[in-house]
């Protein structure tokens, strides 16, 4: 095997919170590349929307959430599905410059409560996310009307999801056991403008 490709565990539960953050901003940065060459229009408008995007990095932001928050491997995965569902059910709701850090910081916060049997309060997670109090609650609101409230998804759901962000990074990740196999080969992990992320998309509802 290539000594530059990292081997990650097979099970998405043992992958180092580093990696995963990695392969996730990985994927957000391609899909904030795609959808800001749309032209935004009032109409487009949502909660999730910031005036102007955020100075901070996605990889770095999510670094922060993940550090501080202490966010388990399968919370950091339920925000990629959640980026699925959420454009799914919401179509005004693209991930942009403009939204990703506000659905990040939404999403890590319902994870964290449908996921774990003990949580932060919202107050806490504001202050890591560096939003109001109030602005995370209206957010956490309608992202739980907007996906009807379906915040929980299954395990085999997780494991897809993990295996096909490996897959679209063969270049610099395999699955350990797998090395010169595949790993989400031909799952669809480019994501299009106005989508989501297109890495499981037959979990998207379930």
């Amino acid at each position: 095997m290539d000594p530059s490709i990292k081997a990650l565990p097979a099970l998405y539960q043992h992958c180092p919170t580093p990696d995963l953050v990695y392969l996730i901003s990985d994927m957000l940065l391609e899909l904030v590349g795609l959808n800001d060459k749309i032209p935004l229009s009032g109409a487009g408008l949502t909660r999730f929307h910031s005036r102007a995007p955020p100075t901070i990095s996605i990889p770095d932001y999510l670094s922060r959430l993940a550090l501080h928050a202490s966010l388990q491997p399968s919370i950091l995965l339920s925000m990629v599905y959640y980026i699925d569902i959420l454009s799914t059910h919401y179509p005004p709701f693209v991930v942009s410059s403009l939204t990703v850090h506000r659905f990040l910081i939404t999403a890590a916060t319902v994870a964290s409560k449908g996921l774990c049997d003990s949580f932060l309060t919202n107050g806490f997670y504001a202050k890591v996310g560096g939003v109001s109090l109030m602005e995370l609650n209206l957010l956490e609101l309608e992202f739980l009307v907007r996906v009807g409230w379906r915040i929980v998804p299954k395990g085999e759901v997780l494991e897809e999801y993990y295996r096909s962000l490996i897959g679209r990074l063969r270049n610099r990740y395999t699955i350990a056991g797998e090395e010169g196999g595949e790993s989400g080969e031909g799952s669809g992990t480019s994501g299009s403008p106005q989508s989501g992320s297109g890495l499981a998309e037959a979990a998207v509802g379930s």
